[in-house]
């Protein structure tokens, strides 16, 4: 009979970090380096001039107008189905399920919690950062326009950037930022670079999104990458806090300060890995406790030992002395010279030697 545990895969990742909880010394913590902080700065710039270019109703929203007339979707429509399903890689739920499936596996061959841990700081900051955009700007979508040339700001909308755009970028971005290896980060950026392009493009095709949403969201999803590094040590820590929260959970259902359910539910969780099993208080109660050992009876010990060691040796009897003859010395049988014997050392019988010499006396006739 298989006696097993079954374990989720949660509890799957805890007992592998629970097997070598060590970080391999190959993974490396990306750095705010210089020219991070020059992609930083240009793409900020980008961002600023795009809101003031809408809010001061420039040329860039005469170009959004220009190509909302055009119609992408009537100009290709062979293309609608296709970019439909397309558009779904800069969803938010598809993608960042997809996503944390993949960092999930690579928490647990790294024996680490950063890549899942990462993937929540930026799509935090996406919602915090984008979300505050979209609610303070309130712009309308090329649909729900009402005035030809005007750039729709402040009326209640919710797409200006565009949450697909910056959301494609992060997402699939995190798994160039999280790469091992040069290239294999070479090569992630390329993907992710393509992704993000053809999600923005693909709104605008499909008339969801101004041109200048779609600027907006492909730098905002950028910067939160560029800034990352900064927030590192924020990750560390809370990568610390979750073993400690867990240990903590730990001692309390040791010591019976958790209710019942709570600890039966999160018994196979604390325990993932088979080095920790869950005992009861009155099983640690039975335990003997050792007590500190005082020099009076430290010295007492001493003294009963002693006196023990005394009456043995006073009814024990004496041990048996051999005494050797002094003659010779005393050799064992190796030692001892061998003696060759010499002749037979059977007994000589009389009657068969007289008897074989009568036999052979010749016989005188008479």
């Amino acid at each position: 009979m298989r006696t097993d545990q079954i374990l989720t895969r949660l509890e799957r990742v805890f007992a592998r970090l629970d097997r070598e909880p060590e970080r391999p010394a190959h993974l490396q913590t990306p750095q705010m380096s210089r020219h991070r902080v020059v992609l930083f700065g240009s793409t900020l710039a980008f961002y600023l001039a795009i809101v003031v270019a809408v809010l001061t109703t420039s040329w860039l929203v005469r170009l959004d107008w220009q190509i909302m007339f055009f119609r992408p979707y009537e100009q290709w429509p062979q293309l609608h189905a296709f970019l439909d399903y397309l558009v779904v890689l800069g969803q938010r739920g598809p993608t960042a399920v997809m996503v944390a499936a993949w960092l999930g596996w690579r928490s647990w061959r790294q024996h680490t919690l950063r890549p899942l841990i990462t993937l929540g700081v930026a799509l935090l900051l996406l919602n915090v950062t984008v979300g505050a955009v979209k609610l303070g700007l309130g712009r309308l979508g090329p649909h729900y326009a009402t005035e030809i040339g005007s750039a729709e700001l402040f009326a209640g909308g919710d797409i200006f950037p565009s949450g697909h755009t910056a959301n494609a970028v992060v997402t699939w971005g995190i798994l160039a930022y999280l790469a091992s290896t040069g290239v294999t980060r070479r090569v992630l950026s390329i993907v992710s670079a393509v992704v993000s392009l053809s999600v923005g493009a693909t709104t605008v095709y499909l008339g969801t999104h101004w041109v200048s949403d779609v600027l907006l969201g492909w730098s905002a999803g950028l910067l939160i990458l560029l800034a990352l590094p900064w927030f590192e040590p924020l990750i560390a820590r809370a990568e610390a806090h979750v073993f400690d929260v867990r240990e903590l959970l730990r001692r309390r259902a040791e010591t019976g300060r958790m209710p019942v359910p709570v600890v039966s539910a999160l018994t196979p969780l604390l325990s993932a890995g088979g080095k920790w099993q869950l005992r009861s208080v009155t099983e640690a109660a039975a335990e003997p406790v050792p007590q500190p050992v005082t020099a009076t009876v430290a010295v007492a010990a001493a003294t009963a030992t002693a006196t023990t060691a005394t009456v043995v040796a006073a009814h024990s009897p004496a041990p048996r002395v051999t005494v050797h003859p002094t003659g010779r010395p005393h050799v064992i049988r190796s030692e001892r010279t061998p003696v060759t014997p010499v002749g037979s050392r059977r007994p000589a019988h009389t009657e068969r030697a007289a008897a074989r010499g009568a036999a052979a006396r010749p016989v005188a006739g008479g």
